[in-house]
């Protein structure tokens, strides 16, 4: 496994636990307003920081402190040995949060069917049509993404959806076809768009409180527990 970084304690990323993240590098996306750059252009991204023995042996180090594992990236259902990784993880006594863009449905079953994800956040990029623009891919691999909302939609694994807002991207006529894509999910979290000088594409813009605020709406006319978050 390819590890890039490492947060060694928080107390957001999975909910409900005290809890460490890890971020592994590679992913199959270029959305433009992603800011792990470092993590996803292949000629940035950097030599591991992490050996995967020195993070199994921080794990080592903090148990009874941690209660769980985010495994994020990047995107860490591109590695073919996502599972085996998870399943030490598991073996350990941590609970796992997997974040995902869904593009590996296949991978995200085997992990779901194997009892090794306790918590999943899926990334919805924007609605179906309008992928390519949101993914930086001319051929997005929209149908593998449906296929793992389905998956989430119709397993017992807790998930949540969430969405980045950006400006140039996302208007309320998006946000009500998102919200007749995934009607009915149980958590859906709209994100501030933060600019920094790791993103993909400069030049890009948080919606103003307004927007957010009438984006939210539309989207909690399909997901009533809908909410917002990184707004101060």
């Amino acid at each position: 496994m390819n590890i890039n970084g490492l947060l060694k304690t928080t107390l957001l990323d999975f909910p409900g636990r005290v809890a460490c993240t890890v971020f592994t590098s590679g992913c199959n996306f270029r959305c433009p307003f992603c800011h792990n750059a470092s993590l996803v252009i292949p000629e940035k991204i950097r030599e591991p920081s992490l050996s995967e023995q020195d993070f199994f042996d921080f794990l080592q180090s903090r148990k009874h402190k941690l209660d769980g594992v985010c495994i994020s990236g990047g995107e860490p259902l591109i590695h073919t040995d996502i599972s085996s990784f998870i399943s030490k993880i598991k073996s350990m006594g941590f609970e796992v949060k997997l974040d995902t863009n869904g593009s590996y449905p296949d991978r995200l079953k085997a992990i779901l069917d194997a009892g090794l994800a306790d918590y999943v956040a899926m990334d919805i990029k924007s609605a179906p049509d309008t992928y390519p623009d949101a993914t930086g891919l001319s051929e997005a691999p929209i149908e593998a993404v449906k296929e793992s909302v389905s998956l989430l939609m119709k397993g017992d694994i807790p998930f949540e959806f969430r969405t980045t807002l950006i400006d140039e991207l996302h208007d309320e006529a998006v946000i009500r076809r998102i919200g007749e894509w995934v009607r009915g999910a149980s958590d859906y979290y709209l994100q501030a768009y933060v600019d920094s000088d790791e993103v993909i594409r400069k030049g890009l813009h948080a919606c103003n409180p307004e927007k957010q605020a009438a984006l939210l709406a539309v989207l909690r006319e399909y997901v009533p527990a809908a909410g917002m978050r990184g707004v101060e």
